[in-house]
């Protein structure tokens, strides 16, 4: 289970350089399920891997011109105040028993997990969703929605430990007007500000093993290198719809694993 774990790393970078986002939505299944670790760690985990592996795969999106640093700045700041202080004080003030009858206990876990499979399932339907790729459009910039957009998004990634992509990318075109490529470039690099961020917040709490840390991490941003290559070579809709699918399937897998069984 750990060999197909490390090589399933591979694919978190490759998802990310492909999409732009999605990420985590492998990683925490992966490190859950395949090696083993509690949930909370996983998510910590889960912002290490994709905020490192977001920044490289960022960079050769702004030498290409994909990044809009200042709407990913504006994006970014209520987001790194709202994931920092989750990670910190929110999630450690979670108790591992939040409600007990004498057929059902809701832990920290199913919480944390349910909340996250939840997501998976809602990005899932968007993914799936056949819809064309936007051009630039002539949208006003909605300063006030993009600063609330940002802090409920830090939010639900301290909470859970997803980057957030499949959220921040349509928010982006809807909000800004940026095209869908652009928007890509900064979800990646706005996620990756956001996940080590929220990571600084459990170095604090948590103790680290670095060696197997930075060992997933690695792979995953060969991943990130392979999926920028191909992202100029392969349309991204059949791509976007098959990972859409299979979201949907793993968010449905971990609500019955966890909540049924």
């Amino acid at each position: 289970m750990e060999l197909l774990g490390y090589f399933a790393s591979v694919l978190v970078g490759l998802v990310l350089g492909m999409l732009g986002g999605g990420g985590s939505i492998l990683s925490i299944p992966i490190l859950v399920y395949l090696f083993h670790i509690e949930p909370v760690l996983a998510s910590a985990y889960s912002l290490f891997i994709v905020g490192i592996t977001s920044f490289v795969g960022a960079v050769p999106k702004y030498r290409e011109h994909l990044v809009n640093l200042k709407t990913g700045i504006l994006f970014g700041i209520p987001s790194i105040i709202s994931i920092f202080s989750t990670r910190k004080w929110i999630v450690p003030a979670i108790p591992e028993i939040l409600f007990q009858t004498e057929s059902f206990v809701l832990t920290k876990r199913i919480l944390l997990l349910g909340i996250f499979a939840i997501l998976m399932v809602l990005a899932s339907f968007s993914m799936i969703k056949t819809r064309k790729e936007e051009k630039e459009q002539h949208t006003k910039f909605r300063t006030f929605l993009v600063l609330i957009e940002g802090t409920l998004i830090g939010f639900l990634t301290g909470l859970v430990g997803a980057g957030g992509g499949f959220l921040i990318i349509p928010a982006l075109v809807f909000l800004t007007g940026l095209n869908f490529k652009t928007a890509v470039g900064t979800s990646l690099f706005i996620i990756a500000i956001n996940s080590l961020m929220g990571f600084l917040g459990d170095v604090l709490t948590h103790s680290i093993d670095w060696l197997f840390l930075l060992s997933i991490t690695a792979l995953a941003v060969v991943g990130i290198l392979i999926g920028n290559v191909l992202s100029r070579k392969i349309h991204s809709t059949n791509l976007r719809k098959s990972f859409g699918w299979l979201t949907l399937a793993m968010g449905i897998f971990i609500l019955i694993k966890e909540i049924i069984y």
